[in-house]
């Protein structure tokens, strides 16, 4: 009786990780690409439960006069110009995602390193724009 012997490399079986919550930050590195993706989603979502106000800002600034400086006092308090700024960065950063989204989806820039690198210049656009209009907005320019 013959005996065979297996000469193929031995790999690594895969290994079940029981993690909690606060082990998923700790033991994965979501490369940039994922948390890219991850902001866009919660800058959709942002910009999506907050229309009931901007649209309600909206009404203010073009009803009446009366309305403009109801709208101008509103928009003058800081917690509101914050969260104004909030959803100034979240529509940047969900245009510019977007835009990157429809590049991949036409198969352009699909290489890993591209990938990497295109999420990465989506991030520096939609805070550096964020910044330029922050100063803007705050008046230091």
């Amino acid at each position: 009786m013959s005996e065979t012997v297996d000469t193929s490399p031995k790999r690594a079986r895969p290994q079940f990780k029981n993690i909690g919550f606060g082990q998923i930050i700790s033991s994965y590195k979501l490369p940039w690409s994922g948390k890219v993706s991850i902001l866009h989603r919660v800058s959709g979502a942002l910009l999506f439960l907050t229309l009931p106000f901007i649209l309600y800002l909206f009404d203010k600034s073009i009803s009446s006069e009366i309305s403009f400086i109801t709208f101008s006092e509103v928009v003058g308090h800081p917690l509101v110009k914050l969260l104004c700024l909030g959803l100034i960065w979240a529509f940047l950063h969900h245009f510019c995602a977007g835009i990157r989204f429809l590049m991949l989806d036409l198969h352009r820039g699909i290489e890993k390193n591209q990938i990497q690198k295109s999420a990465i210049t989506v991030l520096a656009v939609s805070l550096s724009l964020t910044v330029i209009l922050a100063a803007k907005f705050f008046h230091l320019f």
